[in-house]
């Protein structure tokens, strides 16, 4: 098994999410975000929070604990963030803008969860980079 910090990984992963939270907030990009996927107030409030909210976190700390794994131990600095940013905007961001195409959804959907992600594994590098 990889040389992994345990410490880090869940440091990267609370942070990523904090970082989702605000993005997705009203302060920044949430209600551009729910006019392009067409979510009234009404049905996010009906979402099971508890469900997505406890998901997204586990979703978070895989993302950070196999990140940490591909890094390695003990990262130099401008290599976790180089690969964090590589990472969000060439796998992740892609991935979802080859989707977002055949969805016919918007390029600001795609600017606004893109970004989210190259942001969050930048992040996610620089966490992992730093604490050794």
């Amino acid at each position: 098994m990889p040389q992994v910090n345990y410490w880090a990984v869940i440091a990267a992963a609370v942070a990523g999410f904090v970082l989702g939270g605000l993005w997705y907030s009203p302060l920044l990009f949430g209600k551009a975000w729910q006019r392009e996927v067409g979510l009234s107030d009404e049905q996010l409030a009906r979402g099971n929070m508890a469900r997505i909210f406890g998901l997204s976190f586990v979703l978070s700390l895989l993302a950070a604990w196999m990140f940490a794994i591909f890094l390695g131990p003990r990262p130099p600095m401008a290599f976790g963030l180089g690969a964090g940013f590589t990472a969000g905007l060439f796998w992740v961001a892609s991935s979802f803008g080859t989707n977002y195409l055949f969805a016919r959804r918007s390029l600001k959907l795609f600017l606004i969860d893109g970004g989210y992600h190259s942001l969050q594994f930048t992040l996610i590098g620089l966490i992992l980079a730093l604490w050794h």
